[in-house]
């Protein structure tokens, strides 16, 4: 892979999000999707303009996204690489007039992510990594820096929660962890935190889709973190079902996070 499809994809994120800020801090019309899920003009807008964009940076490559048709989402399984992209990550949030929603745009190889890009439209801020090249981000009118994660001190954990969907295993591990911090961000701004060592730990034991994680944690993994199962295993892609299992997203892996979790 070339830097100058990074750099592309990079900038149809970009693009997409300024796409998403009509749309932002005003009265927001709501549909809902079958599985109950808010659907605005904004997840439209970005998912037209990505589709379009991909389909002409790389023809060959087909494209899943959060608003794809079910027969796409069923059709995926033949594919070997392909974008899975969620045009607007935290649409509760952006309902709400937060600045905590993202475009995600991962490259799909397998079973894996192969480049990941998160843009946060609001700040202007883009991060991207892809195993073996580096984790990045660029902030608005500075040179891109790499970022890695740290390593965790388990004293001083900095955790990361949904603020919708932490769920009350989660929360007791917040109230039992009395030296720890806690930051409550919506998206997948959760993992890009943990990438650039402002953060250590987040635990998600309630549903994702493939869609929703798939960008970030590419960035992740290039930073030097992981994504695993509660078995211990990589996060993986183009399962039967597009549901994520729970998962954990770390930047250290030296701690037995699911021991503590559990309170072990």
């Amino acid at each position: 892979m070339d830097e100058a499809l990074v750099s592309a994809v990079c900038e149809v994120a970009r693009e997409a999000g300024r796409a998403t800020l009509p749309f932002h801090g005003g009265a927001v019309s709501v549909e809902r999707k079958g599985d109950d899920s808010p659907l605005t003009a904004a997840d439209k807008a970005s998912h037209a303009l990505i589709l379009d964009a991909l389909r002409r940076l790389t023809p060959d490559i087909p494209v899943l996204s959060e608003e794809s048709s079910e027969k796409e989402v069923a059709g995926r399984r033949s594919w070997s690489t392909f974008w899975l992209v969620d045009p607007l990550d935290g649409t509760k949030e952006f309902i709400k007039g937060s600045g905590e929603f993202t475009v995600n745009i991962a490259l799909i190889s397998g079973s894996g992510p192969v480049l990941g890009v998160v843009h946060v439209p609001v700040t202007g801020v883009t991060y991207w990594g892809r195993p073996g090249a580096g984790a990045f981000v660029a902030r608005p009118g500075q040179a891109p820096e790499a970022i890695r994660t740290r390593p965790a001190n388990l004293e001083r954990l900095v955790i990361v929660a949904s603020k919708d969907h932490a769920g009350p295993q989660v929360e007791a591990l917040l109230k039992r962890l009395t030296t720890a911090s806690t930051a409550t961000l919506g998206s997948s701004l959760k993992f890009c935190l943990i990438a650039e060592g402002k953060a250590d730990f987040y635990p998600r034991l309630q549903p994702t889709c493939e869609w929703d994680t798939g960008a970030a944690q590419c960035v992740l993994e290039a930073a030097g973190g992981a994504v695993t199962d509660l078995a211990g295993h990589r996060l993986v892609y183009n399962k039967e079902q597009i549901l994520n299992p729970s998962f954990l997203a770390f930047g250290d892996s030296r701690p037995d996070w699911l021991a503590l979790l559990e309170g072990r």
